[in-house]
């Protein structure tokens, strides 16, 4: 899909952090882009570049009832829009479900109606709950759901794989890691920093400090899915998302504190899990991705170091989100 050969995208949640710099991706590329955000977490400033360009369009709206006229002229869509809060999913149980898995639904049945097929989903590697698998490929057995948000994410993946089946549709599901970059607002590095801006000397950690994590800059992760749109022709593609790596989230809070210049009393919660459906262990298997000629140009180092230095020269994200 090259500026030789436009297309015409629909966006859910493009003032989001990956939506957005998807936006961008697409619009760079020449396609004609139709964004959907109903701002509960997006922020405008995010698509300040995108509003100046007459390739975009933006419906705001909510995808709990959106109009599947909204759709209407839309070639391919990209659904990353979602409730990614996995922390607090227990005590809003409902959200998930009505975010991540109704409103995938609501999407889909918006593409049937307007004759549309080809659909992106941004998924999770939550799906794999606490696999024995690791690194986890594709086609690991599933364990047992670990949290609301994998579940729901994964209800998610049944249904668009029901409506290839069923309606002809293709889709590519993408199973990411946690992402970092700039438009970063939500995770444990801006936590982290928010923390240590607030208060320099002290650094509550949930956890332990040994989980092992794996992390992806967002301009890598929307290479990766434009290179598998280009390139994976199957009814339904999945794909691993993330670095050949992984850090312990003690490595992360030093690589914050270097560049924050602070040397904070660390003060553990305990137990090798931060929360409820807190994998002490991701790391995915992206051969798949890589074998398409993918390969991510940010290591973990770099791009944690990258985002807390976006949050630091933009100190608004910490003010809208509280």
């Amino acid at each position: 899909m090259t500026k030789t050969n436009s297309v015409r995208f629909l966006v859910t949640g493009c003032a989001g952090f990956i939506g957005s710099t998807l936006v961008d991706r697409l619009l760079l590329d020449g396609h004609e882009v139709v964004g959907i955000d109903n701002f509960s977490t997006g922020q405008w400033r995010f698509l300040e570049g995108a509003m100046k360009n007459p390739a975009f369009s933006l419906v705001e709206a909510d995808l709990t009832n959106v109009k599947a006229d909204v759709f209407k002229g839309v070639e391919y869509v990209f659904h990353p829009a979602a409730n990614a809060d996995v922390r607090f999913g227990t005590q809003h149980p409902r959200r998930d479900l009505e975010q991540n898995t109704i409103v995938t639904f609501n999407v889909l049945e918006a593409m049937r109606s307007n004759h549309i097929s080809r659909i992106a989903f941004s998924s999770t590697g939550s799906v794999y709950g606490e696999s024995t698998l690791v690194p986890t490929p594709e086609d690991a057995p599933f364990p047992i759901q670990t949290s609301l948000y994998g579940a729901s994410k994964l209800a998610g993946e049944g249904l668009i794989a029901a409506y290839c089946e069923g309606f002809g549709f293709q889709a590519h599901i993408f199973r990411f890691v946690s992402i970092l970059g700039d438009r970063y607002t939500h995770g444990h590095v801006f936590d982290f920093v928010g923390q240590l801006k607030r208060s320099p000397n002290r650094l509550v950690v949930l956890g332990d400090g040994s989980q092992r994590k794996s992390y992806l800059d967002v301009e890598d992760c929307v290479s990766a899915m434009l290179t598998a749109i280009e390139q994976a022709d199957c009814k339904v593609n999945i794909f691993n998302l993330g670095t050949n790596e992984y850090c312990a989230v003690n490595d992360s809070i030093r690589w914050i504190c270097e560049i924050l210049g602070v040397s904070p009393d660390l003060d553990y919660t305990g137990g090798d899990r931060g929360w409820i459906g807190d994998n002490p262990f991701i790391y995915l298997d992206t051969s798949r991705i890589r074998s398409l000629g993918w390969k991510p140009k940010v290591s973990i180092e770099d791009g944690i170091k990258r985002t807390v230095q976006y949050l630091l020269k933009n100190p608004w994200v910490f003010e809208v989100r509280s």
